[in-house]
């Protein structure tokens, strides 16, 4: 599996809404904005299912996604992909679920999105972007 260095970690900790890619069996892209988004080892990232929908569906029937994340003052980028594991019970989900519930009783945490990292890739502008790093 593809771990994450340090400034990875830290481009990402400096993050609070996340761009998260999926695309349907048929390939029909779907992009949204995410907030419960949490780094959970160099291996591995935790998305909690408040209001997903067309993102729910996609990784149901393609089990892939992809997440950007910058630091705009340093101009540093990456981009992640992986493969997807949807947990609507159990230990990690009941783990999110309190996470999540702890931040207001509006949030349904319907479920646990696990990501398991595959691919990295650099997108800061310049000559290395696009490439896997990862």
């Amino acid at each position: 599996m593809v771990k994450l260095t340090a400034e990875m970690k830290e481009v990402f900790s400096k993050n609070k809404i996340f761009a998260i890619a999926t695309a349907s069996k048929a390939g029909i892209p779907n992009v949204a904005p995410m907030g419960s988004v949490q780094l959970v080892s160099d291996e591995t990232i935790w998305l909690g299912d408040n209001f997903l929908n067309k993102t729910l569906a996609n990784v149901k029937e393609n089990p892939h996604m992809a997440i950007y994340f910058w630091e705009p003052e340093k101009k540093r980028c990456f981009q992640i992909k992986g493969s997807v594991t949807v947990k609507t019970s159990g230990p990690d989900y009941e783990k999110e679920r309190a996470q999540i519930k702890a931040k207001g009783p509006q949030y349904p945490a319907k479920g646990l999105l696990v990501l398991a990292i595959t691919e990295i890739f650099e997108c800061t502008p310049g000559p290395n972007a696009g490439k896997k790093i990862g």
